[in-house]
């Protein structure tokens, strides 16, 4: 499974799922309340993005855009011509290109399947969160949160987590690894509320006549 993907859904989960987790100062305490409470006042969620992966050792620098809706713990993912569909109990993997579906439980411990109690868990350890810039981009005010781990993490030195002011809604993410990479993950549009058909996040396997089914479990 492409890194990139796994590390999108991943942060995803990261932006509107763990930030009552964080321990911060007052004020930047305050910011993330409001974010926590907008968020949960969503019942389901659609957002486009940009996402960029940088590393100038390494001379890289990969840019993609992609979008996904989310309802609680269920998500569809659609960035790099795949898409990642989590019904609740099932993580199927659609791959046009190969005309293959992997299919494994939510559960699983294949390291190239996340799920989103994965996702969850790994944030116990909670962040210190100090209040850092604010920048301004046209008609709109974004303040940025550094996010430090509590604990040592191998892969992430800190993060900074842009909020819309006006709308307490999460607008940019910047993760600094360890290792002199940057991603930044841009929310270029969202949408929420919206009426979904019974059927947006379930698979329908008769969509993809002659594919491969990869069963895991």
């Amino acid at each position: 499974m492409n890194k990139l993907i796994q590390n999108t859904v991943f942060i995803f989960f990261m932006l509107f799922e763990c930030l009552a987790m964080a321990q911060s100062s007052v004020e930047a305490k305050a910011i993330l309340d409001k974010v926590t409470t907008t968020v949960n006042s969503f019942e389901n969620i659609q957002i486009e993005f940009s996402y960029e992966l940088v590393n100038t050792e390494a001379d890289l620098n990969q840019k993609t855009k992609g979008t996904i809706l989310l309802s609680g713990d269920r998500y569809k993912l659609n960035v790099l011509g795949i898409t990642r569909l989590f019904d609740g109990t099932k993580l199927y993997t659609i791959s046009p290109e190969d005309e293959e579906i992997t299919i494994s439980t939510g559960e699983s411990n294949d390291t190239d399947t996340v799920s989103p109690s994965e996702m969850l868990r790994f944030f116990n350890s909670g962040y210190d969160v100090k209040m850092d810039i604010v920048q301004k981009i046209p008609g709109r005010s974004i303040q940025f949160l550094k996010l430090v781990p509590v604990q040592k993490n191998e892969d992430v030195s800190y993060l900074l987590l842009g909020i819309d002011t006006k709308t307490n809604m999460v607008y940019r993410l910047i993760e600094i690894g360890n290792e002199n990479t940057k991603t930044i993950l841009t929310v270029d549009y969202y949408s929420a509320n919206k009426s979904l058909s019974k059927d947006a996040l379930k698979f329908d396997a008769k969509a993809y006549p002659g594919y491969f089914l990869n069963k895991l479990d």
